[in-house]
């Protein structure tokens, strides 16, 4: 049986199969990636800048295809209203590298919006609460940048006896309407790039995944061909032994 195993003819179907099974595996394997693949979130097209106004309303959730676009806002900031975002470090370098003291604060000001809604607007990061960088521009400002949805008051571990007058430590919608009494505030926060801040990064609108279940089924069926390929290859090998068996059998019975 060996020699008939052996025999080159053999060998070559030996080798065939082998290389059939190893295909069929790595197909089924890479229709499995793709599927899987499909399944996470993708990043969005990311759409033009639009007004704040069309993304964020008073007292409305914001949708989840807007978090993370791109937005303009018109108004004047409330200084006297501004607040700064406890225990946040920097994602980005602040400005002359020195980032060594760890957290910081976000600066939050108020945006009055012509229709005499506030926005709440993000404008960057310092490091210390007294940074000359937080000093807020006088007059109309327009402004670019992200839209975010508010922060849960339970996202962050809160300080014993709470943060100094000023501060808060989420950007909470809820929280802001407690501390800016009387006034309409929008839901969310606008992240912007303000010239002597650091940065605040917010990532772009992202897609939920959509499984494509049509790949999980091209995966199936690359690795029954290869359970078939296996079938054949056996019976191949069980009908030459046989042959091989029965091709001696006269020889034997001669020898007797």
């Amino acid at each position: 049986m060996l020699r008939t195993l052996l025999a080159p003819r053999m060998l070559g179907m030996h080798l065939l199969a082998i290389g059939v099974l190893v295909s069929f595996i790595l197909l089924g394997r890479w229709q499995l990636g793709v599927f899987e693949e499909s399944g996470k979130p993708q990043s969005a097209v990311d759409p033009a800048p639009v007004a704040v106004e069309t993304l964020s309303r008073v007292g409305a959730q914001i949708e989840g295809p807007s978090v993370g676009r791109q937005v303009t806002a018109t108004g004047t900031y409330d200084s006297a209203r501004q607040l700064l975002v406890a225990d946040r470090r920097p994602d980005v370098a602040a400005p002359g590298g020195n980032v060594s003291r760890g957290q910081g604060y976000w600066v939050l000001t108020p945006l009055v919006l012509p229709d005499d809604t506030v926005m709440p607007v993000v404008r960057g990061w310092v490091a210390e609460a007294d940074d000359p960088g937080t000093a807020v521009p006088p007059g109309q400002v327009t402004v670019s940048g992200r839209l975010r949805a508010p922060e849960g008051t339970d996202s962050v571990q809160r300080r014993a006896g709470g943060v100094p007058a000023g501060q808060v430590q989420t950007v909470s919608t809820a929280e802001l309407i407690n501390l800016w009494r009387g006034e309409k505030v929008r839901n969310g926060f606008v992240v912007a790039r303000t010239p002597g801040l650091t940065p605040v990064k917010v990532a772009p609108p992202v897609t939920g995944g959509t499984l494509t279940w049509r790949n999980l089924a091209y995966a199936a069926n690359w690795w029954i061909f290869a359970g078939f390929a296996v079938f054949m290859w056996f019976h191949f090998v069980r009908d030459a032994v046989r042959s091989s068996s029965a091709s001696k059998s006269p020889e034997v019975l001669l020898e007797g």
